[in-house]
């Protein structure tokens, strides 16, 4: 099974391998292995690449003066990830002392499947800076999981978007009664512009059932599409 169409957009970071055919090995010694990171240090200067890790482990690496690493090996990005901003023997020796307190930890094994299974290793915050950075970018091939939160992620923006404009708290959406026009319009917009159903629609803005929700927000859609041939048909 092929694997899923990798997201591009500017900052990204890739996890970027390559393996034999059939799982064969592609490196029969060292010599082998220093002649592709030979090829990939000229790959990397004529193209201004910028890598933060793969010879076997860059670990070591990391923990060497900046005089002993490749040039093309970047070491400030992760090293400020932990708030470390400065590339100085103490800092490299309390980077060791982390990674290696993680290597210890114990589940990591259950900490690794949302990499394996997943498409974003990162806080929350992360995640939904890079959604908005794809949005558009996202297709049927795909993780499912991916297209799910990229609409919820959207949703959510609009609907703050909405509630911005109308005033109000967040609060607003509970209180206010399931028929409210302003609600149904933001529900509206959520219909035109994400994929998000009305029973996911309604249980957001407090709009009751599905299945009473779904006859306002046609009787809204219709109002909104007033004077254009249209036919609408919700699914909940």
């Amino acid at each position: 099974m092929p694997r899923q169409v990798r997201i591009q957009c500017p900052g990204a970071m890739y996890h970027v391998m390559s393996r034999g055919n059939r799982r064969q090995e592609i490196y029969f010694d060292d010599v082998d292995r220093q002649d592709f990171l030979k090829t990939l240090a000229e790959a990397c200067q004529k193209t201004a690449w910028q890598l933060h890790a793969y010879p076997w482990s860059s670990f070591g690496y990391y923990l060497a003066a900046p005089e002993h690493r490749p040039q093309w090996l970047r070491v400030d990005r992760l090293l400020g990830e932990h708030g470390l901003q400065q590339d100085s023997a103490a800092a490299r020796r309390e980077f060791e002392r982390r990674t290696e307190a993680l290597r210890l930890a114990a589940g990591q094994e259950e900490s690794l499947k949302a990499l394996r299974r997943g498409w974003c290793l990162g806080s929350e915050e992360f995640k939904q800076q890079k959604l908005e950075q794809i949005d558009g970018q996202v297709g049927q091939h795909h993780f499912g999981r991916m297209r799910l939160e990229l609409a919820h992620a959207k949703a959510e923006r609009i609907i703050g978007e909405e509630l911005r404009r109308l005033g109000w708290p967040e609060a607003q959406l509970a209180l206010r009664r399931k028929r409210d026009p302003s609600k149904l319009e933001i529900a509206a917009r959520l219909r035109r512009e994400t994929t998000l159903s009305v029973k996911e629609i309604a249980a957001r803005l407090h709009l009751g059932t599905p299945a009473s929700a779904s006859l306002c927000l046609l009787a809204t859609l219709r109002k909104t599409t007033a004077g254009t041939p249209t036919q609408c048909r919700l699914a909940i």
